[in-house]
């Protein structure tokens, strides 16, 4: 060959079938993150967890011998669930809340190099984030419950007589906070032991009243309204249950109201005002109802749940507490 003349390399072709190079994880995954920050705006804690999670994906993929986001395949992807889940010698497993954070990075990316048509397929699509556990509703016992509405009439003078009456209604009945504090005094008839409650969406039922609901309310009704409404300046309203200003009481005083009776019970039965929520007295007017034999589609209605569906939460709780029983009570059931 002499010296002008020009020597040309031409590579051979790809063998039918075989995929073209795709581009390296990490420099995908830098332009991933480059990107929820630029054009997704996202907060910086979450890029931190997204760079954490997608660092972890990647040494996932190089162990298994993956560099090319082209060359990763589903199994690969379910495979990192799966490892997340189990943890190992570096890693403690993770829970489905937060394997879910992890998988829900690594579609991300995989969407990411789609869109930007690094990859012909989104291989991450098909693979779902874990569901989180169930949480089942927080109910207390009856005698904690029992604790709550005695310290809640431990206060002296009209607003002891509020709280206790409202604290019955909520748990006589099982009403939201936001429907017991809408009430208008009319809505409560001691006559027949029934209270009208307006639920979401504006729907109306009717559920009825214990006899020591009603006391209170009666009680409250005489002997603390009138004294409450005297400080409104414009007059106090229909509200049934009023705040110290003679003005319709909020849901955030409520809430309030609750927490503070907590606090006074001194710890019955578990009681805690960090443990105590606008849904307790609700929770545990259907979980009670349950366990005395009361029918799902009955305490569906008393909630006022578009579907029983919604109620049947409930009997996850009851379950539970025969197991306990059970266990503490059969000769043969201790393992």
């Amino acid at each position: 060959m002499d010296g002008g003349a020009v020597l040309t390399i031409v590579s051979a072709p790809p063998t039918a079938g075989s995929a073209p190079a795709g581009p390296e994880v990490e420099r995908v995954v830098t332009g991933y993150l480059d990107h929820l920050v630029v054009e997704r705006g996202l907060a910086v804690n979450t890029i931190s967890s997204y760079r954490r999670d997608l660092r972890r994906y990647t040494e996932f993929l190089a162990a298994a011998g993956v560099r090319e986001l082209g060359e990763v395949a589903e199994s690969d992807v379910a495979g990192f669930l799966t490892a997340l889940r189990q943890g190992d010698d570096a890693h403690p497993p993770l829970s489905a809340t937060s394997a879910a954070r992890a998988v829900v990075a690594v579609r991300g990316l995989h969407r990411f190099a789609l869109l930007d048509g690094l990859v012909p397929d989104d291989v991450a699509a098909e693979v779902r984030p874990p569901a989180p556990a169930r949480r089942l509703p927080k109910a207390i016992p009856v005698e904690s419950v029992e604790a709550l509405i005695a310290a809640a009439g431990s206060v002296e003078g009209p607003r002891g007589l509020r709280d206790r009456a409202l604290l019955e209604l909520l748990y006589g009945t099982g009403a939201r906070i936001s429907e017991a504090v809408g009430l208008a005094v009319d809505d409560v008839d001691p006559r027949s032991a029934a209270v009208r409650l307006a639920g979401k969406g504006g729907k109306e039922r009717v559920v009825p009243v214990g006899s020591y609901a009603v006391r209170a309310v009666e009680e409250y009704l005489v002997r603390a309204r009138p004294a409450l409404a005297e400080a409104a300046r414009r007059g106090a309203g229909g509200a049934l249950f009023l705040n110290s200003r003679g003005g319709a009481l909020t849901r955030q005083s409520a809430w309030a109201i609750l927490r503070a009776c907590a606090e006074r019970a001194g710890g019955v039965g578990g009681i805690s005002a960090s443990s105590i929520s606008p849904h307790t007295l609700r929770h545990s007017f259907a979980t009670h109802l349950l366990d005395g034999g009361a029918d799902v589609r009955v305490v569906q209605e008393l909630l006022g749940h578009a579907s029983v569906t919604t109620t049947q939460v409930y009997t996850l709780v009851t379950v539970e507490r025969l197991r306990e029983v059970y266990a503490t009570s059969h000769p043969r059931a201790l393992r």
